[in-house]
């Protein structure tokens, strides 16, 4: 059975920026940039079928590509952290996509995602960090900030059961439409990286 998900594509100009964040913090695993991505929805471990299920609803999205932009580093876990992050600057039309995603997938028959959508790209997990590393990092690099890229697709990857951080094989990709032209949309072309 596959372990799938959504996600967004992070380009290679923005990826190489991410990595410059790498390092400073002792108890992180951090992700490689080729594994960095914007998790749309997890859908998680499915059978065969209901894969196909789900490929089928996610191809009747009709969404325009739109730019995005990286913006600040952060953590999750408060108390504890787990991992961190870097921000998205707030995009609607990434909220937009990603209900739309959310709504295919219910309709293929998966139950909703109970967790609030938090657009982010993460960079490492941590083990058993200390707060004041995990503040020390954070303070030095809270102003980072991305070029603006272009989302022409989203994609299906499908993971291993892992720790997390990857390989992730990307299994379907799925175009966004590009500027309209005479009234008509036109299918997005594949995100250059």
């Amino acid at each position: 059975m596959p372990r799938l998900f959504t996600a967004i594509e992070i380009p290679r100009d923005a990826a190489l920026t991410l990595s410059f964040l790498r390092g400073g913090l002792p108890s992180a695993r951090w992700i490689d940039a080729e594994n960095y991505h914007l998790t749309l929805r997890f859908i998680g471990d499915v059978d065969f079928r209901t894969a196909d299920e789900v490929v089928a609803a996610l191809d009747r999205i009709e969404r325009p590509g739109f730019e995005l932009t990286l913006r600040g580093v952060d953590a999750f876990g408060s108390r504890k952290p787990h991992s961190v992050y870097a921000g998205i600057v707030p995009s609607p039309q990434l909220e937009l996509l990603q209900a739309d995603i959310d709504r295919a997938c219910r309709r293929a028959g998966l139950p909703a995602d109970p967790r609030r959508f938090v657009p982010h790209v993460t960079l490492a997990r941590l083990r058993q960090p200390k707060s004041e590393e995990v503040a020390h990092y954070l303070s030095g690099r809270g102003n980072y900030r991305s070029p603006t890229f272009r989302v022409g697709r989203f994609v299906l990857y499908s993971s291993r059961d892992s720790v997390g951080g990857g390989p992730y094989v990307l299994e379907e990709a799925f175009p966004l439409a590009e500027a309209t032209r005479n009234g008509r949309a036109e299918a997005g072309v594949a995100l250059s990286a």
